[in-house]
């Protein structure tokens, strides 16, 4: 007797569906009845954001979406009101209005006008028409806000973030990024500062604060104040933070990532201030902070030197500062030093020799390496990426990677900058080495082909 699929249990079925991708989910709800009513199983939906066009009225739209246990939902377009959305989906989850740049007020007043206990993630990123009386609803109206994405609504204000102090107790992450008027008043009332009006958002774990140019140092001293649950914070590109500020941060326990690129005014004072104190940083970025150089890899080998991630890109250090640093960063696994234009061999050779568990490092733009030190960086036993742009590829120097030889070929051809490699040649990968960027090009599959992933799109594989 002959065994076929129509024979299997619905929920059997299900399981199946359950490993495919979202437009193959909903064709096979298309094949027969069978295959329909399984895959309207709310298991196969688990976890998925439906992606809609607002265009014009669709009756049997949210019926379908909530049969199926959807409740995470992207508007790309919103062409109807969003009270649309909200009267059908009762029971929402997430909501993204990314890039809805129609987006008014107004038309969010008419959409949040009764609680919504349901709601944990908003996303209002890029929504440019919003100002401080969204807010205003928000906390009045989304008391269990979790997420609240608000990057690019320049009209937030101090106002704005009073609101949120005072209605989202419970909000976790908050993303400011490039509202411009938020300035260290603002911050204080999501620190609690003013509790008299606002209690603030205490719980807050991630911050994004990137090119908020108005915030100074007292900033800092709010969040290190009142935000001690904080674990990630973002303050790229805030030239008005110092070194001074380093000293509010650098007692904060539970903090593990920090974000300082492009901060101009961070120094090597800066770094020590955080070395000294008492963090347990695994993620450090003070790329492009050109006043910081050698003396700093010294203080993160004192005092930070359990980071796992440490980006230094377009700083000036030399490979001075790589030999005072590398033998106490055992737990490093990325290192970013593209464009620190003083790297040569020395240094590739020491970080070679001692910081055997790297997985990835980024040398893009150092123009004063070479072959030798390219043989050595490419020994490392757990490297899988590896950044050489604008570096000169020569067949030469491609040799260095034939002994990372695999069963598995392609070639890509160049677009910008640096040697094309001929169609002809055809170069294989290595399970230990996944990805090898060079002049933006991928010149290996940007993941790991041990785990038998498929190549990214830019990769011909031969």
């Amino acid at each position: 007797m002959e065994t076929h699929i129509s024979c299997l249990f619905p929920e059997i079925l299900a399981m199946i569906f359950s490993y495919l991708d979202v437009r193959d989910k909903g064709r096979v709800a298309q094949v027969c009845t069978a295959w329909r009513d399984a895959s309207y199983h709310k298991s196969v939906w688990r976890g998925v954001e439906a992606k809609l066009h607002l265009r014009r009225a669709n009756p049997s739209l949210f019926p379908s979406l909530q049969a199926r246990g959807i409740r995470r939902v992207q508007i790309l377009s919103l062409r109807r009101s969003l009270s649309y959305v909200i009267q059908g989906m009762p029971n929402i989850e997430s909501l993204n209005l990314s890039g809805c740049y129609n987006l008014t007020d107004n038309g969010l007043g008419h959409a949040f006008v009764q609680e919504i206990p349901s709601l944990r993630v908003l996303n209002l990123s890029l929504c440019k028409q919003i100002t401080d009386s969204s807010l205003g609803r928000i906390a009045q109206y989304l008391k269990n806000l979790e997420v609240l994405e608000l990057g690019g609504c320049s009209n937030i204000t101090n106002t704005g973030l009073l609101l949120i102090a005072w209605g989202l107790h419970r909000l976790k992450s908050l993303n400011l990024r490039s509202c411009r008027h938020v300035s260290d008043v603002g911050i204080g009332h999501l620190a609690g500062m003013t509790r008299s009006a606002a209690e603030g958002c205490l719980s807050l774990e991630y911050l994004t604060l990137q090119d908020c140019q108005k915030l100074t140092d007292l900033s800092l001293k709010h969040i290190s104040k009142g935000l001690t649950k904080l674990k990630v914070l973002n303050l790229s590109f805030c030239g008005g933070i110092s070194d001074a500020g380093m000293i509010h941060l650098s007692h904060m326990t539970s903090l593990w990532s920090l974000n300082l690129r492009s901060c101009d005014n961070i120094s090597d004072t800066g770094i020590m201030h955080l070395a000294m104190g008492t963090l347990r940083l695994s993620g450090l970025d003070v790329s492009f902070c050109d006043k910081i150089g050698d003396q700093s890899l010294a203080y993160i080998a004192q005092g930070l030197y359990q980071l796992k991630s440490l980006s230094l890109c377009s700083c000036h250090i030399s490979d001075d500062g790589i030999n005072r640093m590398v033998r106490q960063m055992h737990e490093l696994r990325t290192l970013n030093i593209g464009q620190c234009v003083r790297i040569t061999d020395k240094g590739l050779e020491l970080i070679a020799d001692h910081l055997t568990q790297l997985t990835g490092i980024d040398l893009y733009g150092c123009t004063k390496i070479t072959k030798r030190g390219l043989e050595r960086i490419t020994q490392l036993p757990c490297l899988k990426v590896l950044n050489l742009g604008l570096w000169q590829m020569t067949e030469s120097a491609a040799e260095i990677f034939q002994p990372l030889l695999w069963r598995r070929s392609l070639y890509t051809q160049h677009t910008r900058g640096g040697a094309a490699m001929s169609p002809d040649t055809t170069h294989t990968i290595t399970p230990g080495l996944a990805a090898l960027v060079q002049c933006g090009c991928q010149w290996c599959l940007t993941s790991c082909l041990k785990r038998g992933a498929a190549p990214s799109q830019g990769i011909i594989m031969a």
